[in-house]
């Protein structure tokens, strides 16, 4: 048997903590290693635990969640940790700035449970979590933030063109299966590419890559 996905929560609200265990907890392929209700406990705990998964909130006392974020799986962390937002601000700042310090996703508090559970198992995979319609305001409203931090033109990337076409797809907020049908290709096909996209350009997922085409000025 596979073993279960071990989730740390860290919420500062005891009443959605622990709903948040409940939900986790029911599931036979998912497991709660540790609960805590501020950043700072979050990191001690995670470094004692290593979960899977941290489903952490934004705003906590002591230490808050992006800065918690930050030190688990930020720039230069030696054994990053995985860790999916979740909050009650829909495109706040402090999602967008959460998503920079290396979470691999975020969600809502008010979406179902089975959202979470999905979130949950998808960032667990390694992969990225972030609806697409989502991604397309999120980084809609702060490219203006985000576009100049670097300067470079697309020839200067180590992409294929088909491979720079499917990274600004990627940006707009597609998924694999709009980009798929976008360039009448299959979504195994569209894997690859974004596999490739991600080793060649040292990203870790599809977040930052959406964030690094807009650096890079290959989205608008």
């Amino acid at each position: 048997m596979t073993a279960p996905i071990r989730v740390l929560v860290c919420d500062d609200q005891m009443l959605v903590r622990t709903g948040l265990v409940t939900i986790i907890d029911a599931q036979p392929d998912l497991e709660v290693a540790g609960e805590c209700g501020d950043g700072r406990t979050a990191v001690d705990l995670a470094g004692r635990l290593r979960p899977d998964v941290v489903v952490m909130d934004v705003r906590m006392p002591v230490l808050d969640g992006i800065e918690a974020t930050r030190l688990l799986a930020g720039a230069g962390v030696p054994h990053p940790v995985k860790v999916l937002v979740v909050t009650t601000f829909n495109l706040d700042e402090y999602v967008y700035e959460a998503l920079r310090a290396g979470a691999s996703g975020f969600l809502l508090k008010d979406a179902p449970p089975s959202q979470l559970l999905h979130g949950i198992r998808t960032v667990a995979m390694g992969a990225a979590l972030l609806d697409p319609e989502v991604t397309r305001q999120l980084v809609g409203r702060y490219a203006a933030r985000i576009r100049p931090v670097e300067d470079g033109a697309p020839q200067d990337l180590p992409l294929t063109p088909r491979e720079l076409e499917v990274l600004r797809l990627i940006a707009d907020g597609l998924s694999n299966s709009e980009i798929a049908a976008a360039l009448l290709i299959s979504q195994e096909t569209v894997k690859t590419f974004v596999s490739r996209i991600l080793a060649k350009l040292g990203l870790r997922d599809r977040v930052q890559a959406v964030v690094y085409a807009y650096r890079r000025g290959l989205a608008t």
